[in-house]
C-alpha cells in the first residue's frame, strides 16, 4: 500500500480542539479588543482550564498566528517545487501564492485577522518574529534551486527578506482598504518595484 501517512484520530482530534479555540479566542479579541483578554478569560470563554488553552497555544498571540508557524515551510515547499528555469523572483512571487492562499479561500476571514494584526502592536511585532525564522528556510529553498557560486546565504536571504517586505507591503494596503483592493495585484506590484526598467 503506497501513499501519505494518515493522520491519527488523536491528531485530527486535536487539530479540531486548536481550531475551536482559535476561533473562540478571536472572536473574544474582536469583541473586547486585543489588550483586554487575557489567557483566562480565553480559557473561560472557551469551557477549558487555562493549563488545557496553553497547552494547545503558548501565548494569546499565537491563538491568532498559530496557522503562520507553518507558512515558511511551505513558501520554501513551493519554492522548490517552481520551474528549474524560472527565475528566482518570479519563483519566489509565485510561492507566496501559498500565503495569499487563505485569502482567496476566505476573504473576510483573513481580512479581520489581518485587521486585528495591524491594529495590535503585539501582533505586528509576533507576527514580524515569526517571518523571520521563514527567511532562513526559504534562502535555503533558494539556494538549493540557484547559482552555485554563492559562497553565503546572503543573497538568498536578501532575496527572501525583499519578498517578504512585498508580502507585508501588500497585504497591510490589502487590509487598510478593507478588502476593496485586490491582494494578488498589490503583490504583483510591490514585486515589480525590483524590476529594473
Amino acid at each position: 500500500m503506497t501513499g501519505a501517512v494518515r493522520p491519527s484520530t488523536r491528531d485530527i482530534a486535536r487539530a479540531a480542539i486548536r481550531s475551536e479555540l482559535a476561533q473562540v479566542a478571536f472572536d473574544l479579541f474582536r469583541r473586547d479588543g486585543f489588550d483586554n483578554v487575557t489567557v483566562n478569560d480565553l480559557a473561560a470563554a472557551a469551557g477549558v482550564s487555562r493549563s488545557t488553552f496553553l497547552r494547545y497555544f503558548g501565548s494569546k498571540e499565537d491563538a491568532v498566528l498559530g496557522a503562520v508557524d507553518a507558512r515558511g515551510e511551505q513558501v520554501a515547499d513551493a519554492l522548490r517545487a517552481r520551474p528549474a528555469d524560472e527565475d528566482d523572483w518570479t519563483a519566489l512571487r509565485r510561492a507566496l501564492d501559498a500565503v495569499t492562499e487563505p485569502h482567496r479561500q476566505d476573504p473576510d476571514g483573513t481580512l479581520e485577522v489581518s485587521q486585528l494584526i495591524m491594529r495590535t502592536p503585539a501582533l505586528g511585532a509576533r507576527t514580524l518574529e515569526k517571518q523571520n525564522g521563514w527567511r532562513p528556510v526559504i534562502a535555503q529553498a533558494l539556494a538549493e534551486r540557484a547559482d552555485p557560486s554563492w559562497p553565503t546565504l546572503l543573497v538568498p536571504l536578501v532575496r527572501a527578506a525583499a519578498a517578504l517586505d512585498c508580502l507585508n507591503i501588500a497585504v497591510d494596503r490589502w487590509s487598510a482598504s478593507d478588502g476593496r483592493l485586490d491582494l494578488e495585484a498589490l503583490l504583483d506590484e510591490a514585486f515589480a518595484a525590483f524590476v529594473p526598467r
